[in-house]
């Protein structure tokens, strides 16, 4: 499976950006879809993740409600919409898959390449 990000792009302080996901192969109910995202310099950190079966939604506290992940199973394809872009959102968007729900990369067994997201002031 692979899963392939799009999306990025440099925008403005304030601007908002959607982030998709299309993996090659179907999402099952079974699979958490989440977004993470690494600044220069900084750890691979969380920002949202989807339950693919039930939909529910898990979101980093520290984006402040800017963020919004869904998921459309028509297209197999999860999304990331995010509003009042700060430059602090400057980083590489991961996509990930998991079995079971968790906030650190390591309980993410798929991933995609990145998409760049820069946010200039």
């Amino acid at each position: 499976v692979q899963l392939q990000a799009s999306g990025g792009g440099l925008v403005q302080a304030g601007d908002s950006l959607r982030l998709s996901c299309a993996p090659s192969g179907r999402i099952f109910s079974s699979h958490i879809m989440g977004w993470f995202r690494q600044a220069p310099g900084k750890e691979r950190e969380f920002v949202a993740a989807i339950r693919w079966g039930t939909g529910r939604t898990y979101y980093s506290d520290s984006l402040e409600g800017r963020f919004t992940i869904s998921g459309d199973k028509a297209e197999n394809t999860v999304y990331l919409q995010m509003n009042s872009l700060k430059p602090d959102d400057t980083a590489v968007y991961y996509c990930a898959r998991a079995n079971s729900y968790g906030t650190t990369p390591k309980d993410y067994n798929v991933w995609g390449q990145g998409t760049l997201v820069t946010v200039s002031s």
